[in-house]
């Protein structure tokens, strides 16, 4: 699938300017509120009509302002999944599920049906209303109604904003799955690091109604230059296995040789993720210290040396597993005698999995 998107709108003092290109797997629109992440993914559904765009999916055209098209969002065969769920309460989460087929009149394919149902765990709620279930259980329900619409595109505009942290680590295995296991792509707008550290393929990074950089999470989230949320949120981006789960309740991560240690993870020995190292937690040491509670010590070398301002550096340290970032005082480079090439140890202090916004 190939999507091109190509939008001018202007609105309230707010002018949007974007065109990029969507590629499988799942895109992430990563912002600040106000950098027109919704107002993509509107257009891109056809729930608004930009002032000049063209959107097209494969050969499909959605929109050509120039030609004079526009698809209704109607006849879009897109998959929407809202901040709030939206579910029918009327309706029981087997007719939930079935809304995009029965509006389509087209048959509904039980096969499919059973196998969203088994992946996302809702076999149990069938016969239940959306009055009745959690907020974690709405969001699964409304994923499943998503992907039950035969879509060429599933849409998710923060979906996990409304949850709490418990209900967020609940619903992104589920992102997982269908990023890894369906096909379908998946544009997802958020304006959380972590999430975008563990869910995205791709990277499109917005400020202002303008594109700032499009990539890797891994390159996008490094970098203090394009990060929208401010060189705050840098971080390094590393894919690591679950190693083992020890009885004093700590996991230990392997990171290509390189152990991590952090609260237990609910997930099974040999499992892959991608976890975040935050640059802002993370210290740098010329020799390997020792009397610490930190427990995540890596040794590496200077990779790069970036200002970020008047007083701080970005300090890139190349380990097994590849880069970890450290946000350090441009004085503590100059008093370590931090270089390219020079030995180091990276000492991390928060080590993120989970979505924490």
């Amino acid at each position: 699938m190939s999507l091109s998107i190509s939008i001018q709108h202007s609105f309230d003092g707010f002018a949007l300017d974007v065109s990029f290109e969507v590629p499988k797997g799942l895109t992430v629109l990563y912002g600040r509120s106000g950098s027109g992440k919704s107002t993509i993914i509107n257009a891109v559904s056809g729930l608004i009509r930009p002032d000049n765009a063209k959107i097209s999916i494969d050969e499909q055209v959605l929109q050509d302002s120039g030609a004079g098209i526009f698809m209704p969002a109607y006849k879009r065969k897109l998959g929407y999944i809202f901040q709030d769920s939206r579910l029918f309460p009327h309706l029981t989460v087997t007719r939930n599920l079935d809304y995009g087929a029965r509006a389509a009149r087209r048959g509904i394919d039980t096969v499919q049906r059973e196998r969203v149902i088994e992946m996302l765990g809702i076999g149990d709620l069938l016969d239940r209303r959306p009055l009745g279930l959690s907020g974690g259980e709405k969001q699964r329900v409304a994923i499943g109604r998503a992907l039950l619409a035969d879509p060429q595109l599933i849409l998710a505009d923060e979906p996990l904003a409304s949850l709490d942290a418990a209900r967020k680590a609940e619903i992104l295995p589920y992102f997982e799955r269908i990023r890894d296991e369906t096909g379908i792509p998946i544009i997802y707008v958020s304006h959380s690091a972590n999430e975008v550290a563990r869910l995205a393929t791709t990277v499109v990074a917005l400020e202002g109604g303008k594109v700032l950089r499009k990539g890797p999470a891994l390159d996008v989230l490094a970098d203090p230059t394009t990060m929208p949320m401010g060189v705050g949120q840098v971080g390094a981006v590393l894919n690591v296995r679950i190693k083992a789960h020890h009885q004093d309740g700590l996991t230990e991560l392997d990171a290509s040789g390189d152990s991590y240690f952090l609260p237990h993870v609910k997930a099974d020995i040999g499992t892959n993720l991608r976890v975040r190292l935050p640059a802002s937690d993370v210290m740098l040491a010329t020799t390997r210290p020792s009397g610490l509670s930190a427990l995540n010590i890596v040794a590496g070398r200077v990779e790069a040396i970036q200002d970020t301002g008047a007083s701080s550096a970005i300090v890139t340290v190349s380990t097994r597993a590849g880069a970890v970032l450290a946000r350090v005082t441009r004085r503590s480079v100059s008093a370590m005698a931090l270089d390219v090439g020079v030995p180091c140890f990276a000492i991390v202090k928060t080590v993120a999995i989970a979505s924490d916004t």
